[in-house]
């Protein structure tokens, strides 16, 4: 009966484990009722629905938009599952606990052996005392008690009284006495009951957590990602932004919508939130990166002036230690995160790109600045699609030009279609192709310049080719009473320039403003002139080409009221 007994001891602790690993089973259905990305897009409905409406007016669907809206479905789908946030740690590793536990346990053992003994079921109390006879009472001090009149004792107690019965005890005078299974029995019941209500216990803390996680409809909306300030869904702005993952995946959408998450992943770890608040302290490096003016479409400019790294203090400062150009790196994008907010607008048929002018000038082939270069390119590359409508490259040595040639074949058509390389003596007229002379600063050929107090971007600029060794004159009209301001700049110098005022009367004298003068390398690459008058007539700008190559001119003029000049 003992061993009886010890066996349902022992089986109550097995019937909880049980229970509670049937409800920690019941998690992955509550997860299944959340489908994955690829599974949620494979229940949205596709565009053959459009494609068969289309077809029955003869009007083919474009397949950059069908692209598109597959894309917006994915992200939304995306968006559900909480995929754009970044993977959770790794959780820490277990073999270092086990062993801990293990010698506590061993621990708490060892410093409490009697609370063991005292925690044994009584089985285990009838062995123990069964293997020590010597301490047995003396069979003439036992007597057979009256179970009927007597209150049943504690179960240590009653279980050496059978076998004292046996032994000394008449077999006439013995009694049933209560089974010593009867305690055993009894706590093994008891184990029954805390089991049960354990079991309850789980099942009102779990169920309503796998209901709700069962439940086909979330009670949280999906989290709103923002990109440069744009939602990935439900904004007018938000298809520019998807293009451009598309555009830079050649329209294929799973390949793009991995781009989109790594982007947006890598925003949160990089935090450029943050970043935007942040103030670096490098003001040395606004003559490096800056932007100036727009092109001929309308795209924001920026310039990269990598021959002001000449300046070793600079240089040193940028790219002196891994800390510097780990700063640098976080200027870099710093600066192009605040262009994209300020100067692309994502609009429906905005500008949400920009142009890129290089000048490799005097720009270092060697040194430290290579590595974060290199790191800057490819988070540029990564997280920074299709920003770049066009690269021009100006002042280009020969060498950068032999090695383009080589990097060439790596390159896709769709990229090689937006660099321009141009040598030191073509670089102005380069600019000109995409950008409006008005728009280029005067370090690279044009005539933009900041705080001019007569001009501006808004004032056009006019180009004249004048052919070798000849003359080009170019008449100013002029008012009665007016002022008349011009400035004029001739590309690759070499010239003589003078200007003259001739009045419209016929017996008028002309009057020189600017004695015909040589214009050498070194001059001011901008004349600036402005001449009263006080009667009606004309400003001549007369310049000659001395050389035997042709010569570009860009100039431009006000004529201002007289009573408002000064």
């Amino acid at each position: 009966m003992a061993e009886e007994t010890e066996t349902k001891a022992h089986e109550a602790p097995p019937a909880a484990e049980v229970v509670v690993a049937e409800t920690e089973e019941k998690k992955p259905e509550a997860e299944e009722a959340v489908p994955p990305a690829d599974e949620a897009a494979a229940t949205v409905p596709e565009s053959t629905s459009l494609e068969e409406e289309s077809n029955v007016v003869a009007e083919p669907v474009d397949p950059q938009k069908r692209a598109l809206d597959e894309l917006k479905q994915l992200v939304q789908a995306a968006l559900s599952n909480n995929e754009f946030n970044p993977p959770p740690p790794p959780p820490a590793p277990e073999k270092e606990e086990l062993p801990v536990e293990e010698e506590e346990a061993k621990h708490a053992d060892a410093s409490a052996p009697a609370s063991v003994e005292e925690s044994k079921p009584p089985s285990e109390t009838v062995s123990a005392q069964e293997a020590k006879p010597a301490e047995a009472p003396a069979p003439a001090s036992v007597e057979v008690p009256k179970p009927r009149s007597e209150p049943v004792p504690a179960p240590a107690e009653r279980s050496l009284e059978p076998e004292v019965v046996e032994e000394h005890a008449s077999p006439v005078n013995k009694e049933p006495l209560p089974p010593p299974s009867q305690p055993a029995e009894e706590k093994a019941a008891a184990a029954d009951d805390a089991t049960a209500k354990t079991v309850k216990t789980i099942e009102e803390a779990v169920g309503p957590a796998a209901a709700e996680d069962v439940s086909p409809a979330p009670t949280a909306p999906p989290e709103e990602v923002f990109i440069w300030g744009v939602p990935l869904v439900g904004d007018e702005k938000t298809d520019a932004v998807l293009l451009k993952f598309l555009r830079a995946r050649d329209f294929k959408v799973k390949d793009a919508l991995a781009m989109l998450k790594d982007a947006v992943i890598w925003r949160k770890q990089f935090g450029i939130e943050a970043l935007l608040e942040e103030d670096l302290g490098l003001p040395e490096l606004d003559k490096v990166v800056f932007m100036h003016g727009n092109d001929k479409e309308g795209h924001p400019v920026c310039y990269n002036v990598y021959g002001e790294f000449q300046n070793k203090e600079r240089y040193e400062k940028a790219f002196g230690d891994t800390d510097k150009r780990r700063k640098f790196l976080k200027w870099r994008i710093q600066y192009l995160e605040k262009g994209i907010m300020e100067h692309l607008h994502f609009t429906p048929g905005g500008i949400s790109s920009m142009v890129q002018v290089t000048d490799l000038r005097n720009s270092p082939r060697l040194g430290k600045h290579r590595q974060v270069t290199k790191q800057a390119v490819t988070l540029l590359q990564d997280n920074y699609p299709e920003f770049i409508s066009k690269k021009v490259f100006i002042n280009v040595p020969w060498w950068y030009l032999a090695v383009n040639r080589m990097m060439s074949p790596f390159f896709t058509q769709r990229t090689k279609s937006k660099f321009v390389f141009a040598g030191p003596s073509k670089s102005a007229e380069t600019l000109f192709k995409y950008i409006a002379p008005e728009q280029v600063p005067v370090a690279f050929g044009g005539l933009s310049k900041a705080k001019d107090p007569d001009f501006s971007t808004a004032d056009v600029v006019t180009d004249v080719s004048i052919k070798p060794s000849s003359k080009q004159t170019i008449e100013i009209p002029a008012t009665e009473t007016c002022l008349v301001v011009w400035e004029l700049r001739v590309l690759g110098c070499e010239v003589s320039y003078g200007a003259e005022f001739t009045p419209s009367a016929a017996d008028g004298y002309t009057v020189i403003v600017q004695k015909n003068r040589k214009l050498a390398a070194d001059d001011e690459p901008v004349i600036k002139g402005s001449f009263k008058n006080g009667e009606p007539g004309k400003v001549f700008l007369n310049i000659e080409n001395l050389t035997s190559k042709k010569k570009l001119v860009l100039y431009r003029y006000k004529v201002k009221s007289s009573t408002g000049s000064t």
